[in-house]
């Protein structure tokens, strides 16, 4: 019995380089990012870093986005909803009795909930107070409202998968659907990652010393991943969903075949909450290749995780080298956009893709000197690389040690 295809039929997001493949494209060969200065985090004492990198303008249809509608959802929840929506008219399905008959579940994660809704219930701790609480507060929080304000507002009775893993949520999400479509548990997932841009989630990594901070009054100049003058992340926002199916049932349908996941490995470092483990790590890359069937030597590009943190980018980089090899070529898209979180996984697997069907991946900005620490790897640097490959792979890493690798395929 051959194994089951995963094809790609739709795909919608929402990111700060764009909303479409022409706009995002653009962005990337302009080979200039989008972090700027937020003027509102220096409000907040104690808070070193000052630059994020927000999701581009979007708006939300009124005829489908109402009060009504939208009483559930936070930002994070939009976001998704609307990426789905997005997904899900690329591939033809919007509206379709596939979406409610069951078959067609949803996969898919966010670091945290809407954190102004987090902060309601903090509010009620400190003042002993349920003022400004109302019975969508709690919806808006939980980890799993993108997941669920999806199935609701679509309808959708399949299977529901929440992958609150952090900087993993969206390749989870990828991943765990993937892999519902190869059981034969469903036919079609809706799957990805979204995330809200917030001051809170900053504070986080500032307090592990992890954010950027030296290049505060230069934006663009960081984030620096794999740089010997980097000096810790940037965060962004967005949304990113894709529209999974089942190879026999896109291909009986007629829908447009975008690339296809071939191979997903995931596993922990069961050591440490914050410290990477290169070996496991790499152990993630081989489980992706096992599962896809290939060898190292099919794989000529990697999308790294990078997320320009010291210890992050090193261990990363060395699994990686200890897997391909010196002549890999490998860059990281948090360059342009910031480290957007739950989102990061599926938005990436896009651009990816995408730099795959036009044979151009884009170079790692802001990388002058490779940190002599990092592994032997082929970096892209200015001016990007033209590269004409069948396969790629894309990773990401997250707190808890959680590591991922997709594969994928591009189809002509």
């Amino acid at each position: 019995m051959s194994k089951k295809r995963v094809v790609i039929t739709g795909i919608g997001a929402l990111s700060p380089l764009g909303h479409d493949v022409d706009t995002m494209l653009d962005s990337l060969r302009a080979e200039t990012n989008k972090v700027q200065r937020m003027q509102a985090w220096a409000d907040y004492e104690g808070l070193n870093t000052q630059v994020g990198v927000p999701c581009a303008p979007f708006e939300l249809p009124a005829d489908r986005y109402n009060r009504k509608s939208m009483r559930s959802m936070g930002r994070v929840a939009q976001m998704a909803t609307r990426s789905a929506e997005l997904a899900l008219e690329q591939a033809g399905l919007l509206g379709d009795p596939l979406v409610t008959s069951g078959r067609l579940g949803v996969s898919f994660g966010s670091s945290s909930g809407t954190p102004g809704a987090v902060g309601d219930f903090g509010r009620m701790i400190t003042s002993r107070s349920i003022e400004g609480i109302n019975a969508n507060t709690y919806v808006k929080m939980m980890s799993h409202t993108a997941t669920v304000n999806i199935a609701v507002f679509f309808g959708i009775t399949g299977r529901i998968i929440t992958t609150s893993s952090a900087c993993t949520s969206g390749s989870q999400g990828l991943g765990y659907a993937y892999e519902a479509i190869l059981s034969g548990r469903q036919v079609a997932m809706l799957a990805g990652g979204a995330e809200e841009l917030d001051a809170t989630q900053a504070a986080v990594f500032d307090t592990l010393f992890a954010t950027s901070t030296r290049y505060n009054q230069q934006p663009r100049t960081t984030p620096r991943p794999f740089d010997a003058e980097r000096d810790g992340l940037v965060l962004g926002e967005g949304a990113c969903t894709f529209l999974l199916e089942d190879y026999d049932h896109a291909k009986a349908r007629g829908a447009r075949m975008l690339g296809e996941i071939v191979g997903y490995g995931t596993n922990c470092d069961g050591t440490h909450v914050t410290q990477p483990q290169s070996a496991t790590m790499a152990q993630a890359m081989r489980l992706a290749l096992e599962d896809a069937g290939l060898p190292p030597s099919a794989i000529p590009y990697v999308n790294a995780h990078g997320t320009s943190t010291d210890q992050g980018d090193v261990a990363e980089s060395q699994g990686t080298h200890s897997v391909f090899g010196e002549k890999v070529a490998i860059s990281s898209l948090k360059s342009y956009m910031g480290h957007t979180l739950g989102a990061c996984g599926a938005l990436e697997a896009w651009m990816t893709l995408e730099m795959m069907r036009t044979g151009w991946f884009a170079p790692t900005l802001n990388l002058q000197q490779v940190d002599p620490r990092c592994g032997d790897l082929d970096y892209v640097k200015a001016g990007g690389r033209a590269l004409h490959t069948e396969f790629a792979m894309t990773n990401n890493f997250a707190f808890g040690g959680i590591n991922t690798s997709l594969i994928l395929r591009r189809l002509d």
